[in-house]
């Protein structure tokens, strides 16, 4: 069996490991990507002409007509899960098993989420910027985390492990998720509308499907409180990014931050992250040394169960894999 890692070199350290590349070529013949560009879709085709499976990074796309053009691919293993750029039904149809990767970034984002919120109230990359340009420094009044009140979007894995954080920091916890049950009575279980006007944060986590497209926008913005702040740790496509700008420009909110954004790969927008009420980072939620470890070993005990024909966790289509070994 012959497995392509689509990862670029610098994806693979970043995002694959040693660990996890050597238990790849233990269970198959492993062929790398070894361009300092993504594969495109002719790439990847060219690439894969001999693999039975592909181990794709998170910009290598699952394009439908890819599937047609590769007879001897069995599965596409995405090393992440998110596989909104997988045509899981093209490659359903040529009998192809699509597979994900679960969520092992959860404190991670979790952690980042914080020191986001830590920043925001109290200027530390804005004085950090003053002191390295030489400018005085000004010495602004802070907010504290204990006592403030934290409203979270999406009541899904990072959004639970973030609400016990807060309660153990002190912090008042409302969660808006109309397709979740909040047992703890410690956590407030309310509408969009009511944590918007009520949080000091307001953390977005929401997934990101046609549902929560633009999902913060101009109304959304107005209903928040001009002190509030606004985190994005969830993808670019639930905000409005023109209508963030106007509201952080004029002062409807006192800041925001993000890692993520509408930028290619899901990076901050630039245009948004100069902003001196913004603060930002390059899609590095994840990016520690036990989450991608944990996504990239999931990818190959995926790979390990798809040689021997076995149906692996994270398959999406297992139904309709016709390609097993």
């Amino acid at each position: 069996m012959k497995v392509l890692l689509a990862h670029t070199p610098e994806m693979r350290r970043n995002y694959y490991g040693d660990r996890s590349l050597n238990g790849l070529r233990a269970a198959a013949e492993v062929i790398l990507h070894e361009g300092d560009d993504p594969l495109d879709a002719a790439g990847l085709v060219r690439a894969a002409k001999e693999a039975d499976i592909i181990v794709a990074d998170r910009m290598t796309e699952g394009c439908g007509e890819i599937f047609a053009q590769l007879p001897h691919l069995r599965a596409f293993v995405r090393c992440a899960v998110d596989i909104r750029n997988v045509n899981v039904e093209a490659a359903s149809e040529a009998g192809v098993l699509v597979t994900r990767a679960g969520p092992g970034f959860v404190q991670a984002v979790a952690e980042l989420a914080l020191g986001f919120m830590v920043d925001l109230s109290r200027g530390v990359s804005r004085t950090t910027a003053d002191y390295q340009a030489g400018r005085k420094a000004e010495a602004r009044m802070g907010r504290q985390l204990a006592g403030s009140r934290i409203g979270i979007i999406g009541y899904g894995s990072i959004g639970r492990y973030l609400a016990e954080v807060a309660k153990v920091l002190r912090m008042e916890v409302l969660v808006a998720d109309p397709f979740a049950n909040v047992s703890d009575s410690a956590i407030r279980q309310v509408g969009l509308d009511e944590l918007l006007a009520a949080s000091d944060y307001v953390v977005c986590l929401a997934i990101a499907n046609e549902q929560t497209e633009n999902l913060i926008g101009e109304a959304a913005l107005s209903r928040m409180q001009r002190r509030a702040v606004f985190v994005n740790l969830s993808r670019g496509n639930l905000v409005d990014e023109a209508a963030l700008a106007r509201a952080l420009r004029g002062g409807r909110i006192a800041g925001a931050a993000m890692d993520v954004g509408r930028a290619p790969d899901q990076m901050p927008t630039p245009e948004l992250a100069k902003l001196p009420n913004v603060i930002a980072t390059p899609h590095v939620g994840g990016l520690t040394p036990q989450a991608i470890e944990y996504q990239s070993l999931e990818t190959v005990r995926q790979v390990e169960a798809i040689v021997k024909g076995e149906v692996p966790p994270g398959a999406v289509n297992a139904d309709r894999w016709m390609r097993r070994p």
